[in-house]
């Protein structure tokens, strides 16, 4: 089977809720941009939604900041899965959604899902390395001002000077 052409401006969103209808859905995604089209097929035996959906977005750029703010988020208790749409699942018929194995994005799924674990990989790493360096300043800040401190008390306090004159003496000999 060839790789499907994805559909950059329809979102499915799936792990809706039962009550969430297309007007609740097209409602969730307004604030996202002008929406062309709301679908959510029905069970033909039960009538009801089969806990997903498509929103259509006029604009590509609307579908993207959706799908980007809306995918993990939370709706009527349920977290959504929002990914861009292949058009055999919108179509419907023989061979549209109902015909498309519940593994049909597994392998993009497992590709993002590698991605997103590097990215946290790489973010952590940095953050590590930003911690050390920090510490190291700190330390070498710190060193600073303790060598500043004995500079200065040995400075101030003759007995100080003296004590530390016998033991550059005793050191020396």
């Amino acid at each position: 089977m060839a790789q499907q052409q994805v559909q950059k401006n329809t979102l499915y969103v799936g792990g809706l809720a039962e009550e969430v209808n297309e007007s609740i859905l097209h409602s969730a995604f307004i604030p996202f941009g002008d929406i062309k089209d709301v679908k959510t097929p029905l069970d033909q035996a039960t009538q009801k939604h089969r806990s997903f959906g498509f929103v259509t977005f006029l604009e590509r750029e609307d579908a993207a900041a959706a799908m980007d703010n809306m995918d993990n988020a939370e709706l009527y208790g349920r977290v959504l899965t929002v990914n861009y749409a292949l058009p055999e699942k919108i179509k419907g018929g023989e061979q549209g959604w109902a015909a498309q194995p519940i593994w049909a994005d597994a392998d993009t799924w497992f590709e993002r899902q590698q991605q997103e674990e590097e990215m946290q990989r790489v973010q952590a790493e940095n953050r590590a390395a930003m911690q050390t360096a920090e510490e190291l300043h700190r330390k070498k800040l710190a060193e600073e001002r303790e060598g500043e401190k004995e500079e200065n008390e040995n400075k101030d306090d003759p007995m100080a000077r003296a004590e530390a004159e016998v033991l550059n003496q005793n050191n020396s000999s």
